[in-house]
């Protein structure tokens, strides 16, 4: 069975704000298979000045808050980076790349689904890493 990659269409680099890529993020999470007992919360962090470009970092962080343990254990963070090009038409879409804590692989949201076990992952490591020390 081929996995259907959701996306949502992005807004121009025109009429971009760091607020309307704050709500495009979270509409993008919204298309995530993600079971709802995961909450998040997500914050806009930076803007960064490149010669080539602008670019918007973002983060949502993860937990499993249950009702015995409302504050989890452990968080996981994905951080989102939205680049308006200084080259492209202010008419052409912004690009989107987002990559988990534990990672140094970028993503792209077009051409990769998001996984729970990823989340999963990066809490059950450290936990473990908690439980050692």
């Amino acid at each position: 069975s081929k996995h259907v990659i959701k996306n949502i269409p992005w807004t121009t680099a025109k009429n971009f704000t760091v607020e309307k890529g704050q709500q495009q993020i979270e509409e993008l999470i919204s298309t995530w298979d993600i079971h709802e007992s995961w909450l998040h919360h997500s914050e806009f962090l930076e803007e960064e000045e490149l010669k080539d470009s602008k670019r918007y970092h973002y983060r949502a962080c993860w937990g499993l808050p249950t009702r015995r343990k409302p504050v989890p254990r452990a968080t996981a963070s994905v951080y989102f980076v939205i680049v308006i090009s200084k080259f492209k038409p202010d008419t052409a879409p912004v690009e989107v790349f987002y990559r988990l804590e534990s990672s140094r692989l970028i993503r792209r949201p077009e051409q990769c689904q998001f996984r729970e076990k990823w989340l999963q992952d990066i809490i059950e490591n450290k936990i473990m890493c908690a439980e050692r020390l």
